[in-house]
């Protein structure tokens, strides 16, 4: 759903420039492919935030094509892409999630604040308010 397919490509300066064809304005490099895969979920999220400053609806990953590598995101960035989408669906802007919620401007901007480490339980409290409950499940690696 949200695990973004990304490309690498050399240049003639060392390391490797990362893309994502389902983010066109990421942007990230890395040393060697470990280090910009390490990087690229810095990169996604940080592009993920560009959609909650423009107000936009964050597109789901698209399959992968050859070449491709996909990354996982973290369990609660994946909560707040819900939320942030279940926000945008409902033309509801931060602040009425706040007074839905009723807590204090800061700590409702950082449920949607992809830069910003939230504890799941305020996500999820966060979806039960707008209708939604996080489901998870494990599979193999």
């Amino acid at each position: 759903m949200y695990n973004y397919a990304i490309r690498f490509e050399r240049d003639e300066a060392p390391g490797l420039a990362v893309f994502c064809r389902d983010l066109p304005q990421l942007n990230s490099y890395g040393d060697d492919e470990q280090h910009a895969i390490s990087e690229a979920v810095d990169a996604i999220e940080t592009t993920l935030s560009i959609y909650v400053d423009e107000r936009r609806t964050i597109p789901e990953a698209t399959p992968a094509q050859p070449g491709e590598q996909v990354i996982y995101l973290p369990a609660v960035t994946v909560a707040k892409i819900v939320l942030w989408n279940t926000m945008i669906e409902r033309d509801m802007r931060k602040a009425d999630l706040r007074r839905l919620l009723g807590v204090h401007q800061v700590q409702g901007d950082r449920l949607v604040d992809f830069l910003h480490k939230s504890k799941m339980e305020q996500i999820e409290a966060a979806l039960a308010a707008l209708g939604k409950r996080l489901a998870v499940s494990v599979e193999a690696a």
